[in-house]
């Protein structure tokens, strides 16, 4: 995380900055549409009178292109939630393929004097300054996921939980390994440099730690098919014999569970990440190693665009009290197995 501790326990004592769980603040009546692509798309109706009609407001919004699904489903998402207001006008900048594209394309929306920008940056530090531009500039701006270095740079920012996702995962492999203290686990990252990735890898060892596992085989992956098939077939050739996997990235998973079979390995189980209605799919049909996944839901986009219509117009949340939109949201990282996962299924982005 970029901003400090103390920040951190600061905003979460102030409900204003309250550390909050979407599912408790955006919780409503909920569309789940298989547009865009077939991406999938999740949306909330308009149901509270904090969603009644109000002042015509502009949202812009940027977001990396989609080379894997969960960026994909982000960018679908925004659009079918401002797609759901009458009163929201959504203009849809392209951010290029680097940072400073990103920012170049930002230095335009805000000339056009949008009233709100929802921003999934390239890279969170480098799009502080433009972030921090916008707000001073008057615009309400929204970051989505990928954090500024500097909290003054949005108004509020939304984002899923990668030290949890971790949790998440290292409880479930942990309770299925009980007692057996010596389990080999395998473990598939995204990019390594990437702090979420850090993040991830932390909360599962620290999980593991508490069943008295470790993790005895690491290979790095980079969010797509061919890498998570490279990264999965150079570990299944280490490990002989493995217990329990997690991958991290159910995009990436694709290509992981191509090498598994690939390789005729049925002796370990695995988690997921992310939430994909591919790894839903395999969860619900038992048909591979693949037995649960832990959630980071792309659904976040939606919010985010709820959030920003909300500020705008000078509202706050409908179950709230308070007069303003919290300052932090983060997202639970939700655990898919057999047993639920009808209930997701909607919920499942197409890798």
């Amino acid at each position: 995380m970029s901003a400090s501790s103390a920040d951190m326990s600061r905003r979460k004592l102030l409900l204003g900055g309250a550390a909050v769980g979407a599912g408790v603040l955006l919780a409503g009546c909920t569309s789940n549409d298989t547009k865009d692509g077939d991406a999938g798309t999740n949306t909330k109706e308009n149901t509270a009178a904090s969603q009644a009609p109000g002042k015509a407001v502009t949202i812009g919004f940027s977001a990396p292109a989609a080379d894997h699904g969960w960026i994909g489903a982000i960018t679908a998402n925004a659009k079918a939630q401002a797609a759901k207001f009458s009163d929201v006008t959504l203009k849809v900048v392209d951010a290029g393929k680097d940072a400073p594209a990103q920012i170049a394309a930002l230095e335009t929306l805000i000339g056009s004097k949008p009233d709100a920008i929802v921003l999934l940056p390239q890279d969170g530090a480098q799009l502080t300054a433009i972030g921090k531009k916008a707000t001073d500039a008057g615009i309400i701006v929204i970051n989505l996921d990928r954090e500024f270095s500097d909290s003054a740079a949005s108004f509020s920012l939304i984002k899923g939980d990668n030290y949890g996702m971790g949790i998440a995962a290292g409880k479930f492999i942990g309770e299925k390994l009980k007692g057996k203290t010596d389990a080999v686990i395998g473990e598939i990252p995204g990019i390594d440099e990437l702090q979420l990735t850090k993040d991830r890898s932390k909360g599962f060892a620290d999980a593991l730690k508490t069943y008295g596992l470790t993790v005895k085989h690491r290979v790095a992956a980079g969010f797509t098919v061919e890498s998570g098939q490279k990264a999965a077939a150079n570990l299944l050739q280490a490990a002989p014999k493995l217990d329990a996997v997690w991958n991290h990235d159910d995009d990436q998973g694709v290509g992981v569970l191509a090498a598994i079979q690939q390789a005729g390995r049925k002796e370990f189980f695995m988690v997921g990440g992310a939430g994909s209605r591919d790894a839903m799919d395999h969860i619900k049909a038992g048909d591979t190693v693949l037995t649960c996944t832990v959630t980071y839901p792309p659904s976040m986009a939606s919010s985010a665009i709820i959030l920003a219509r909300l500020a705008a117009q000078g509202k706050g949340m409908g179950d709230l009290v308070e007069l303003q939109v919290p300052k932090l949201i983060v997202l639970q990282s939700e655990t898919i197995t057999k047993d639920n996962v009808d209930k997701y299924l909607p919920l499942g982005f197409k890798s």
